[in-house]
């Protein structure tokens, strides 16, 4: 009977410890892909900000069509839209509401005009400096129009973002070394007696350590596999429910935060396992029943 008892004290035992590290885990998950999504929506926001490159009258369609092709064998070109000088009429007629060669003598007072759009990392007040000047370069370039204020704002406020979110994750990765610890600490402490016989009767340490963390390796796995099923199902909700979610929260990300959580349930309860096992293997007699 007290044999019986004990094998259905370890499976309780168990299983608390696997659910209360999946709980952790999942806390865990949802800060990372919290900092993923904030990366990605960075990247959005920063590929979104808009350069204008103004051409001389001089210029012809054809002149700015070709500065775009060579623009879009740039490293550092997202994307480059090119606007005629008859696009660019007709956008401010309908803008204004009145054609403006109506007071210039059937005259096209407009010049032909690229919009950029640049890859996020190149999206900073220093590179941006550098790019305008290369543009500028091009003779037929007359001025190059970014928002540098708006632009520097962006930045320091996405910096901000990140080292918050830093922080964060660097916190909640000691409680949840300490909460696993707790965990894992509170199931071998249960067990010391035994850990303290094994000991008497000359069984080395590594013997005597191998199955409980052989027990801290199974329950890491379920802990983790438990924790994604839960994060990977909340993910594939949020695409159903909003499918433009998709674009800041992507298939990358539930990879990344898959794998990282599996990496760090089984790292962490083999850690705190190996730890707590060496402190009751150090421990004297005397010490066991204090």
């Amino acid at each position: 009977m007290p044999r019986k008892r004990r094998k259905i004290s370890l499976r309780w035992q168990a299983l608390t410890s696997t659910i209360s590290t999946t709980f952790v885990l999942i806390l865990m998950g949802l800060v990372v892909v919290c900092a993923l999504t904030a990366k990605q929506l960075s990247e959005s926001v920063r590929q979104s900000l808009t350069i204008t490159v103004m051409f001389s009258d001089d210029a012809s369609n054809n002149d700015a069509a070709e500065y775009k092709k060579k623009l879009e064998k740039k490293a550092w070109v997202k994307n480059v839209t090119f606007i005629s000088r008859e696009q660019a009429l007709e956008e401010q007629t309908e803008a204004m509401g009145t054609d403006p060669t109506d007071f210039l003598g059937g005259e096209n007072p407009f010049t032909p005009s690229l919009e950029l759009n640049l890859v996020a990392d190149y999206a900073c007040t220093d590179s941006l400096g550098w790019i305008s000047k290369r543009l500028k370069s091009n003779k037929l370039v007359t001025d190059v129009i970014y928002q540098k204020d708006l632009i520097e704002r962006l930045n320091s406020n996405l910096r901000k973002v990140t080292y918050v979110l830093l922080g964060i994750v660097a916190l909640l990765l000691m409680v949840t070394l300490v909460l696993i610890n707790n965990t894992v600490r509170l199931s071998v402490y249960s067990r010391r007696f035994i850990i303290h016989t094994m000991k008497l009767v000359g069984a080395s340490w590594s013997f005597i350590r191998r199955p409980f963390m052989l027990r801290a390796l199974w329950i890491g796995l379920a802990a983790s596999i438990l924790a994604d099923a839960v994060l990977l199902g909340g993910m594939h909700a949020l695409w159903t429910y909003d499918p433009n979610m998709q674009a800041y929260v992507t298939m990358e990300s539930a990879i990344i935060t898959g794998v990282s959580v599996l990496v760090c349930g089984l790292l962490l309860t083999l850690l705190c396992t190996y730890i707590s096992v060496s402190h009751y293997l150090s421990m004297r007699e005397r010490e066991m029943y204090e």
